[in-house]
């Protein structure tokens, strides 16, 4: 047993960090400090917020792995908050003993917590739909609840910000599991999001059968082809009706915004999904836009 852990631990942090980092624990611990005051009165989580004609249904943000509901938000959630919209975030995947640090549960449970935590937002905002905008593991974990856990009648657009619908394999990072006895067991026990979101892993196989999208729901993919996590970058898109993917720099030649920045502090990127949020209002997505 030592010896295939110690053959193994080595690989759980390098696919962890490989995955998504969102949040420093310097970050964290300053969102979690002051995250209730300043979500409530930017009108970010504000549960008396009702939508307006403009902007009829809540958004709710759902971040990436190893993310959480402030630390992945503080560039979007006030950017659409600003916008008029009622904006809400979760925290999902969470283990035992690893604060902070979310969604590295099982996707599946994952999905479970988000069912819920619409089913909230719902009743609170008296709406019969929300918008969902995911970051990385957040935009394919949303599909999970779409397709198995009645989200599809809940939701009216879902953005991937760099979501790994198809998996990736990490540039190749995910192929050294089979040289490490034990390794792929020891990922699914630990990290079960991290080991969820390899190409071919079950909960992928079975998302994917039988087509991308589900009628009703209208997706945009955004998605940046300097993407060192989610590999190769076009495994993010979706194939279906009502679908646009985009690539980040055909919007804007020059950015350069990889994984992690797409989701925090990506303005064009930001812009995009403003744009996928009400597309009769939108315009167009430049090196400019913010």
């Amino acid at each position: 047993m030592k010896l295939r852990w110690s053959r193994t631990l080595p690989l759980l942090p390098a696919l962890a960090l490989a995955l998504g980092v969102t949040a420093t624990p310097a970050a964290a611990e300053e969102a979690s400090r002051h995250s209730s005051s300043s979500a409530v009165s930017s009108g970010w989580n504000n549960y008396s917020c009702k939508p307006s004609a403009a902007h009829p249904r809540p958004v709710i943000l759902v971040h990436g792995t190893l993310g959480n509901s402030i630390d992945n938000w503080l560039g979007l959630a006030p950017y659409l908050v600003a916008r008029g919209y009622c904006v809400f975030s979760l925290d999902y995947g969470q283990l035992p003993g690893v604060p902070f640090f979310h969604g590295l549960g099982a996707v599946d449970a994952s999905a479970r917590q988000l069912a819920a935590y619409v089913d909230r937002v719902l009743a609170a905002t008296g709406t019969r739909k929300a918008d969902l905008v995911g970051h990385s593991q957040g935009g394919m974990m949303s599909r999970v609840y779409l397709k198995f856990h009645g989200g599809a009648d809940k939701v009216n657009t879902l953005v991937g910000l760099a979501p790994d619908n198809h998996g990736t394999d990490l540039n190749g990072l995910t192929r050294l599991l089979d040289h490490f006895p034990g390794a792929k067991k020891y990922l699914h026990e630990l990290t079960p999001g991290l080991a969820d979101q390899i190409a071919g892993s079950d909960i992928l196989n079975r998302l994917n059968e039988g087509g991308d999208t589900l009628p009703g729901v209208r997706y945009t993919v955004i998605a940046t082809k300097y993407d060192e996590v989610v590999t190769p970058y076009r495994s993010a898109f979706l194939d279906g009706p009502d679908v646009r993917n985009v690539v980040l720099q055909d919007l804007c030649a020059i950015d350069l915004s990889e994984h992690v920045a797409i989701g925090l502090i990506d303005r064009v990127a930001f812009h995009e999904t403003a744009n996928a949020l009400d597309p009769a209002h939108a315009t167009a997505t430049t090196c400019l836009s913010g």
